[in-house]
């Protein structure tokens, strides 16, 4: 959009355009302000004199008031540096600063008219008039000069400032609350960009139909519509209330994303900038704001009690899941915290992380990085032998549906062969709690990778005893984390497209990384072992839905700008995931978002017995047999789009 032409006669514009660039880094000195404060305290009080007198001039003894100006003038220097009245920046002022300039008038015409009364009580009369009219006048009128040449000042400086920039918006603010009033001020003071605000929208009826600094206030549905959109040639939606609802916030994202909006969000109170927003914090939304949940609060104290002063194992620390639990659980301060990753320079850049960084350094926990594969029998006992962990979070996996697909024998040995070595050697070294990170792939499975993880829980489940106790927690696909569709898609809009889904109607839970370990480490503070924890992921999300709304966010137009392709089911995967089985039920837990699975228990020998002969079978490096054994261990366990659905039909 092309700047405004300025409201300033062009006669008048240039040089002060040139004036404004020669001096825009250069500020008044105090020392000038205060000169001219006093200048026009002296001369007001022959003004209010005047007005007194009902300007009949010929009444009015220049000379003879001037001893009394002296004085008044002596009095309100004395308060204007006390007060400091005068050492705000004048191309700045707000309410503050006139609130600082009243306070200082008022003190000074309160000393005037105290000093009068004790001159008319004692006797002794200061030359000139101790009319207390006088005093009250010239207080309004040195206030209203005082500040209107600082509203002067500050508006030809503003206009000056939008004449220099090249570029503006004309923005929509969602919040005509204080929130939205600051936000509109952070626009204004933009050094580079002409925000011009059109409305404020707000859900509250009583605020709507008024105005807001010059701007009305309307309903949002009188606001996001094709004829208001016509008209005011709005380009940028700004949502500026604190602890809005994320349900009405995706609404709004979605309404203004209808309409081929720009959409940034006012961030929290806490992260402005030395308690002042500023319009380069304000934040692009992101595919969490249209999830439609509301966020986790995490039981601290529970958790706090369950890690503090333990030696803590994460296994898979480097991954989404393991690097998050990794520093979620260092707030928490642990006496010793060990982090297992076979992946070494992932594990470097999560030590990097770390370390350059305050708020996770901390002086009580020794964090120890270990380079190990938790199917390295020998390795994974020194690592219990030497350190003795008391907890143990296990987030090693392979996770990737398809290429697990691809590749039994890998998800064999990762997610069966090495959860039960580190399962066993928790039971050998008596570690007090093994969480095991599981997912809703492992409910009615219908791939390799689902079918390994939902074999890890049934194996341990049933090691859970007095001793040790073992835990498994279950959930969702999880928002950006490495190799999800999230970043996927980010790569492809950056290429221009296309987006690519493998079926139009497919559905996934989705939960942000932070909230799922969240949940994680609440599930492993309240588990007694034998547990297995399903988390509340809301509503299923249509991936080609989110792939719509991830265009938009880019400023694009589906099906225009970037298509959408489908091409077709991967091996091993499905169109719905699910929470629970056929048998399974849920109960609830203290925490609502947190439900407590009632599944079937597998007997402890058989199950063991189950997994050597698994064990023995991958040495021969058969797929079908061992996908055959899986079945047998899993009976609900069914093939789907893949090589392995004849296992099936047999």
């Amino acid at each position: 959009m092309a700047t405004t032409r300025p409201r300033i006669p062009a006669v008048f514009y240039n040089p002060l355009l040139r004036l404004y660039r020669s001096y825009a880094d250069r500020f008044v000195p105090q020392w000038l302000v205060l000169l001219f404060d006093l200048l026009v305290v002296f001369v007001t009080f022959y003004i209010a004199f005047a007005v007194r007198l009902n300007f009949e001039m010929q009444r009015l003894d220049v000379a003879g008031e001037t001893p009394q100006a002296l004085i008044v003038t002596g009095i309100y220097v004395l308060c204007f540096v006390r007060l400091r009245s005068y050492s705000g920046i004048i191309r700045h002022t707000g309410m503050i600063e006139a609130y600082r300039v009243f306070q200082a008038t008022a003190w000074a015409v309160t000393l005037t008219m105290l000093l009068g009364l004790f001159t008319r009580t004692v006797g002794f009369g200061i030359p000139g008039t101790i009319s207390y009219a006088v005093y009250l006048i010239h207080f309004l009128m040195a206030y209203f000069v005082l500040m209107g040449a600082r509203v002067v000042v500050k508006t030809v400086f503003a206009e000056m400032v939008r004449s220099g920039r090249d570029k503006g918006y004309r923005v929509i603010i969602f919040g005509a609350g204080s929130s939205g009033v600051l936000a509109r001020n952070a626009l204004a003071n933009d050094p580079g960009t002409i925000y011009d605000v059109v409305a404020f929208a707000d859900d509250n009826v009583r605020k709507t139909n008024k105005m807001l600094e010059g701007v009305p206030v309307m309903l949002p549905g009188n606001v996001f519509n094709e004829d208001f959109i016509s008209r005011s040639g709005a380009e940028l939606v700004i949502i500026s209330v604190q602890n809005l609802h994320p349900r009405r916030r995706a609404e709004i994202i979605e309404s203004a994303l209808g309409f081929g909006l720009e959409v940034k969000v006012v961030p929290p109170l806490n992260r402005w900038l030395q308690g002042r927003l500023s319009s380069s914090q304000l934040q692009k939304v992101r595919v969490e704001d249209l999830m439609e949940r509301e966020r986790i609060v995490l039981d601290s104290a529970r958790v706090s009690a369950d890690i503090r002063n333990k030696v803590v194992l994460i296994t898979g620390a480097a991954g989404s899941i393991g690097g998050e639990i990794t520093r979620q659980a260092l707030a928490f301060g642990p006496h010793k915290l060990i982090l297992a990753d076979q992946a070494e320079t992932a594990l470097f850049e999560l030590q990097h992380r770390i370390e350059s960084d305050e708020a996770l350094r901390t002086r009580t926990t020794e964090t120890v990085y270990i380079p190990a594969n938790i199917q390295d029998n020998v390795r994974m006992e020194k690592i219990f032998s030497d350190y003795r962990p008391e907890i143990i979070y296990h987030a090693a996996a392979y996770k990737h549906v398809p290429v697990m697909e691809l590749f039994p024998y890998e998800a064999i040995l990762t997610n069966v062969i090495g959860t039960r070595i580190v399962a066993d050697l928790a039971l050998k070294y008596h570690s007090r709690k093994f969480v095991l990170v599981s997912s809703d792939k492992a409910v009615n499975p219908t791939n390799v990778m689902g079918a390994t993880k939902r074999i890890a829980e049934i194996y341990t489940q049933c090691l859970s005893n007095e001793k040790t106790q073992f835990i498994t927690t279950r959930f969702g696909n999880v928002l950006d984390s490495s190799g999800s569709v999230i970043p996927l898609f980010r790569r492809q809009i950056e290429r221009g497209g296309p987006l690519t889904v493998t079926h139009k109607e497919i559905t996934r839970f989705f939960m942000m990384i932070s909230e799922a370990c969240n949940l994680v480490l609440e599930a492993g503070a309240m588990g007694k072992g034998g547990e297995i924890f399903l988390f509340d992921m809301g509503k299923p999300v249509r991936i080609a839905d989110l792939a719509e709304k991830m265009i938009r966010l880019s400023g694009l137009e589906p099906g225009k700008d970037i298509i959408i392709k489908e091409v077709g089911l991967r091996p091993g995967e499905k169109l719905y995931e699910e929470v629970l089985t056929a048998d399974e039920n849920a109960l609830p837990t203290y925490h609502p978002k947190i439900l407590l699975a009632q599944v079937r228990k597998g007997d402890r020998e058989l199950v063991t017995r189950q997994i050597n002969e698994l064990s023995d079978l991958i040495k021969g490096g058969d797929d079908f047999q061992m996908v055959a054994r899986m079945k047998e261990m899993v009976p609900e366990y069914i093939s789907e789009n893949s090589v392995f659905s004849c296992l099936d039909k047999k």
